[in-house]
């Protein structure tokens, strides 16, 4: 099994799973069924479990820490602040008042004592980043948290952090549909041994097969607003999509398996 190391005394698997829909995002949920989910995906050797503060306005670190609370040495947890939530708009808190009420708040949803892997879910561009990761660094010397991380910065910011403190990981969505990040970040990350974890790795659902017109999306399903499955765009991503699809017929094999093959 592939590890990955993201900082001196976290190894995790390579296999994770983000639990942002089991709360919200993608239509109906179930907690029986979220739980009985997670507690599989242990079983199958998944060891890192990511989410985050907002999704489900703090309910999915609820379920997490419910579901795994008889399991915690084995998983590493991974959540994620920043991003303030008044909907229908989004502002970004990154001040480090807010970075410890944050992390105090999501001990609690969370159920446990520390947070492996604490991540800034967004830049705050009204606020260095300096400020932030010494504020994120104060909750590692506090024992509230283990390793912190970034998601979705740039190259420049994420070196300006390492400055500070190390980081341990960088996540930002990377899939055979998007590859931006091997412009530079990938890069960046080797350069300075950052680990990088990928989101959405299935193109968030169009490399399954699953999705071919937006009536396969609940009502709800919060990717009807995305522009990648509107109209024409659709249409010319499904064509692109169907590469992987005819692939995975020839090696007999799901198009889910082919994306994350690769």
């Amino acid at each position: 099994m592939l590890q990955r190391k993201l900082g001196p005394d976290l190894t995790v698997s390579a296999l994770g799973l983000g639990c942002m829909g089991m709360s919200e995002f993608y239509g109906p949920t179930d907690e029986s069924d979220s739980i009985r989910t997670l507690h599989r995906a242990v079983d199958l050797g998944v060891t890192l479990f990511d989410t985050a503060d907002i999704y489900g306005k703090g309910e999915n670190e609820k379920l997490v820490g419910k579901a795994l609370a008889d399991r915690r040495a084995e998983v590493v947890i991974a959540t994620k602040f920043g991003i303030v939530r008044d909907d229908p708009t989004r502002s970004y808190n990154g001040s480090p008042d807010y970075v410890r009420r944050s992390c105090e708040a999501s001990l609690k949803r969370l159920n446990t004592d520390v947070i492996d892997l604490y991540y800034l879910h967004r830049l705050d561009p009204a606020v260095p980043i300096e400020e932030t990761v010494g504020a994120m660094a104060d909750l590692v010397q506090a024992g509230m948290v283990r390793h912190i991380g970034l998601s979705e910065v740039t190259s420049e910011i994420l070196r300006r952090a390492q400055l500070v403190h190390p980081i341990a990981a960088l996540q930002t969505e990377y899939s055979l549909w998007q590859r931006d990040v091997e412009d530079d970040i990938l890069d960046t990350c080797n350069d300075l041994e950052v680990g990088f974890v990928p989101y959405s790795p299935l193109g968030r659902g169009l490399l399954t097969g699953a999705i071919q017109t937006t009536n396969d999306l609940a009502p709800d399903d919060w990717r009807r607003s995305v522009p990648r499955f509107q109209g024409e765009n659709l249409d010319a991503n499904l064509a692109l999509a169907s590469a992987v699809l005819e692939l995975a017929e020839q090696k007999k094999v799901k198009p889910a398996q082919i994306a994350l093959a690769w």
